[in-house]
């Protein structure tokens, strides 16, 4: 797919799911949970170890029905290996330019992340196409709507802090989509193997946000 419609894909959905684990067992399991649960947008963090074989498992096992990224990608070369182990979107803690630079050499999304304005601002004119405004519990909702005010053009997607409770201010402030991650992929649930709580959690999500943006 191309980048465009992997990021009208994103925008849809409205949720990113972020998988963050301190090991790769049942990873794969977790993503058809989310799949199976209406979360179609689904990132697997280079903090997991082996998370390039869990990436290209996941591929394997869902393949197009989901929409599959990389998180925490430090540098460049991370991300073109993510890419290759299918990869179609990467996700930076910060921003770096050479990665979105890596990035719009492919036609791959790009998410960096991003806290103050400027930092905002370089992110979208290196070529980004959200800024994830990370951390976002910070300065929640009301902070969003002061960045999103001067900068409508830009697409922010706030994570850290987003939960059921917070979710419909996220979205009134300006969020285009939410990254969500242990609020919805649960470490306990992972650790037990409860994939019928990861897709009930993700059903949850799923409604919050049909909820917030039938409220706007």
């Amino acid at each position: 797919m191309s980048r465009e419609v992997d990021l009208q894909r994103v925008l849809d959905g409205g949720v990113v799911a972020i998988i963050r684990a301190s090991s790769g067992d049942q990873l794969v399991d977790v993503a058809e949970a989310l799949y199976s649960g209406g979360i179609e947008v689904i990132e697997v963090t280079f903090t997991v170890p082996g998370v390039l074989e869990i990436l290209s498992a996941v591929r394997d096992r869902l393949g197009e029905k989901i929409l599959l990224g990389a998180g925490t990608v430090l540098d460049a070369e991370s991300a073109r290996a993510a890419m290759l182990a299918g990869a179609e979107f990467i996700v930076c803690p910060t921003v770096n330019v050479d990665v979105i630079r890596m990035c719009r050499r492919y036609d791959k999304l790009v998410m960096p992340g991003a806290l103050t304005p400027t930092e905002v601002v370089s992110a979208w004119e290196a070529g980004a196409d959200i800024v994830k405004v990370f951390p976002a519990d910070v300065g929640g909702p009301g902070y969003l709507k002061a960045l999103h005010g001067p900068l409508p053009q830009v697409k922010l997607l706030p994570t850290g802090g987003v939960d059921l409770e917070t979710i419909g201010g996220f979205f009134a402030a300006g969020a285009c989509a939410v990254g969500l991650g242990s609020a919805l992929v649960e470490k306990q649930a992972v650790a037990d193997g409860d994939m019928a709580r990861i897709r009930s959690q993700a059903e949850a999500y799923v409604a919050a946000v049909a909820a917030a943006r039938g409220a706007e």
